[in-house]
């Protein structure tokens, strides 16, 4: 399967473009615009209503895949963002959708993996640093991680996340479906992160690497295991006129990658020892 791996004569150009990129300063990436978060707000809307119709339906709770090939062990990885509407005023709308088959696996393992968010660092190691739930009632959480992306660059976020699970226990026997809906809060950039000069940047020093992050799962027994399925739906900064050719390809693979590290990551942990 390919992931989107950057050979090592492309590294130093890419790096260098990064660099120019850091250099343009706060003046480029700053705040999203407001046009950016409505028509990313916009997309959302359309998404969650999809998603709904979708979850009303016990026989497409999922959307359609190859499930012999997913029951084989392969992860189906998929680009749902419209050519049309991945470009916002001065941002980057990124959708990704993956899918997974865990033999042997309920519901019940779903959510006891999703819902301890402090087990996080050791079932998304490396990219989940810590976690905490400051405040739940009941299926509402209120989450908080430090996350680290390594591309290249090594960026440290502190993110803040709204999280809901839902379930159907229809027929009496255990969950059969449900889903997860995690959006973000609050996503800060960290300066020197672990070091005595650790500081949070200010929206006017952040680079945009990541302005929203809405992570949707939803999962559903059957074929003697669980399938599970993810979609990420994001906002970066836009890639300013003139390094596309360098850095376009490398911010464009960083959602997939993400994706795919976290849908392997949740297969993993829900696999049976």
């Amino acid at each position: 399967m390919t992931h989107g791996r950057i050979s090592n004569s492309r590294r130093l150009p890419i790096a260098v473009a990064l660099l120019f990129l850091l250099a343009a300063g706060a003046s480029v990436a700053e705040e999203p615009s407001p046009a950016a978060v409505a028509g990313f707000n916009s997309y959302i809307g359309r998404v969650e209503s999809r998603l709904d119709v979708q979850h009303g339906s016990a026989e497409a709770y999922l959307a359609p895949e190859d499930s012999a090939r997913l029951r084989a062990g392969s992860l189906v990885i998929e680009q749902l963002t419209p050519a049309a509407g991945a470009e916002l005023p001065g941002a980057l709308l990124h959708d990704w959708r993956g899918t997974a088959f865990v033999p042997g696996a309920k519901g019940a393992d779903f959510e006891r993996v999703m819902r301890d968010f402090r087990g996080y660092p050791r079932y998304f190691s490396p990219q989940v640093l810590k976690a905490t739930v400051p405040a739940q009632e009941g299926d509402h959480y209120r989450a908080t991680m430090r996350v680290r992306q390594k591309h290249v660059l090594t960026v440290v976020m502190d993110t803040t996340y709204d999280v809901t699970f839902g379930r159907d226990n229809s027929g009496g026997t255990g969950a059969q479906h449900g889903y997860s809906v995690s959006r973000s809060t609050q996503i800060v950039e960290i300066e020197s992160a672990g070091t005595a000069q650790e500081r949070a940047l200010s929206p006017s020093e952040e680079h945009g690497f990541l302005w929203r992050l809405n992570t949707y799962w939803s999962y559903q027994e059957r074929d003697g295991g669980l399938y599970i399925q993810i979609e990420s739906v994001s906002l970066t900064r836009s890639i300013p006129t003139g390094l596309g050719w360098a850095i376009g390809p490398f911010i464009e693979s960083i959602p997939r990658e993400s994706l795919e590290f976290t849908l392997r990551a949740a297969r993993d942990a829900l696999r049976k020892p």
